[in-house]
Parts: C-alpha cells; sequence; structure tokens
C-alpha cells in the first residue's frame, strides 16, 4: 500500500484562487413548524489537493453542506464554485455531469445496487459518464483496493468493509477533482474502519484528490492537513492545536 500522506495546503496553494469557494451558502428548508434555517452562511475556501476534515455536533448541518456542494440540494442562497465554475448556477443536468466527471462521493451507507456486481457496480456509473473503457477502469479500481478477487461478488456476498472498499473504488475510478466523504466509517469496526481510511488517504495522495472529511471520530480529522467545525449552520473559528499533520 502507498505511504499514507495528510497534505495542508502549500504557502503557493494558499496564495492562488481557491480550487473549491463557497460564500455566504445558506439553506432553509420547510417543516411543519415553519422554516428552519440548516446553513446560515458558511464561507470556506479549499486549496487543490488540500485535505480538511470537518467535525461539529449532530445537527449542524455537516451532511447538509456536503449534499449541497454535491449537487444532490440546492441552496437557497450563496454560491459554490468549482476550478471557477459556479456549481450554484448549474441546471439538474449540468449538476449530474459534474458529479459524474468532477465528484466523487462516500457516504456512510454504501449506497451499491444489491444486483449488480462489484465490477458492475464500479463500472456502470463510468459507461453513463461516456467511459470507453468502463470496464478496465473498474477492474483497476477495484484492484487499488484489494478486490481484485471479488469482481464478481454481490454487495450480499461481501462484508461491510469490502462494500466501503467497492464504494471507494466507485468514488475514485473517474479520477475526481473533488471527494466528500460523509462519515465513511460510521457503518464498520475500528479495525476495519481504519484499514478503508488507509485506502482512502492512500487514493486521495495517489490522484492529488482535494477532499472534505465529515467525520465525528478526531483521529481521523487530524489526518487532514485542516480541521474546521460547523456548529449551527455555520464555520466556527478553530480552537488552538486543531490543525492536522503538515
Amino acid at each position: 500500500m502507498d505511504a499514507i500522506t495528510s497534505s495542508a495546503a502549500t504557502p503557493e496553494q494558499a496564495d492562488a484562487a481557491p480550487f473549491l469557494e463557497i460564500r455566504d451558502l445558506r439553506l432553509t428548508l420547510p417543516s411543519s413548524a415553519g422554516p428552519v434555517n440548516i446553513l446560515r452562511g458558511v464561507d470556506l475556501r479549499l486549496a487543490r489537493g488540500e485535505a480538511v476534515g470537518l467535525v461539529g455536533p449532530s445537527g449542524s448541518g455537516k451532511t447538509s453542506l456536503l449534499m449541497v456542494l454535491a449537487g444532490l440540494e440546492r441552496a437557497t442562497a450563496g454560491t459554490v464554485r468549482l476550478a471557477g465554475a459556479e456549481v450554484t448556477a448549474l441546471d439538474e443536468d449540468g449538476l449530474a455531469r459534474l458529479r459524474r466527471e468532477r465528484i466523487g462521493i462516500v457516504f456512510q451507507a454504501f449506497h451499491l445496487i444489491p444486483t449488480m456486481t462489484a465490477l458492475e457496480n464500479v463500472a456502470v456509473p463510468l459507461e453513463l459518464a461516456g467511459a470507453r473503457d468502463a470496464a478496465a477502469r473498474a477492474r483497476a479500481a477495484l484492484a487499488a483496493v484489494g478486490l481484485a478477487h471479488r469482481l464478481t461478488h454481490l454487495p450480499g456476498q461481501l462484508s461491510g468493509g469490502e462494500q466501503q472498499r467497492v464504494a471507494l473504488a466507485r468514488a475514485f475510478a473517474p479520477a475526481p477533482a473533488v471527494l466528500l466523504a460523509d462519515e465513511p466509517t460510521g457503518n464498520l469496526d475500528q479495525t476495519t474502519g481504519e484499514t478503508v481510511m488507509d485506502l482512502l488517504f492512500a487514493l486521495r495522495a495517489r490522484h492529488a484528490t482535494t477532499l472534505l472529511l465529515i467525520t465525528h471520530d478526531p483521529r481521523l480529522a487530524a489526518r487532514c492537513g485542516r480541521i474546521l467545525r460547523l456548529v449551527d449552520g455555520r464555520i466556527a473559528p478553530s480552537p488552538p492545536g486543531a490543525a492536522g499533520p503538515a
């Protein structure tokens, strides 16, 4: 396995235009008791290749922020820009292309199609994106997470850790510019979770992928170059010593 690295932004990166930029992002959703303000003006800048851990109490808006960044939820106000392009201005087709080509997503739940093999779960999204070498890329992605011997197995025939490794392979196979990970070890035991996170950070380093990692585990957050805390829908000032290893 590759050496695991956890990189903060270099001074050159910090001076450059941000790769992912969020400005005054707001999300208000209706409820029976009236409008609920989920995100209350989030501002965030990530450099290309940076790894950021996002922590905070349950209900603070972490998953909602990820859903907006992935184009799975429409923001009420504010902007998201990725590599200079305004994500929040895209229509549904544009958002779907963005997810296929630029953004990888790994959730706590594995979200594998139960009637498809591991190979098919990774290859089909590539095929939908028009990749002519989808099967070959899917095999390579599964081999990279140690599942070359499990290509024809259905999700129900795989352990939880193996299913999350398939999800990792699916996320990294298109070589995304950004990986959004929401509690990726939440359904795994500690040992299996550590193995999965070793793979995630190794793949991130290999592909120089920008990472936003949502986690309740301070040890996982500390593997990122920077730690941010979301409280009541806003980014809170980081406490002293919260930055990850340089």
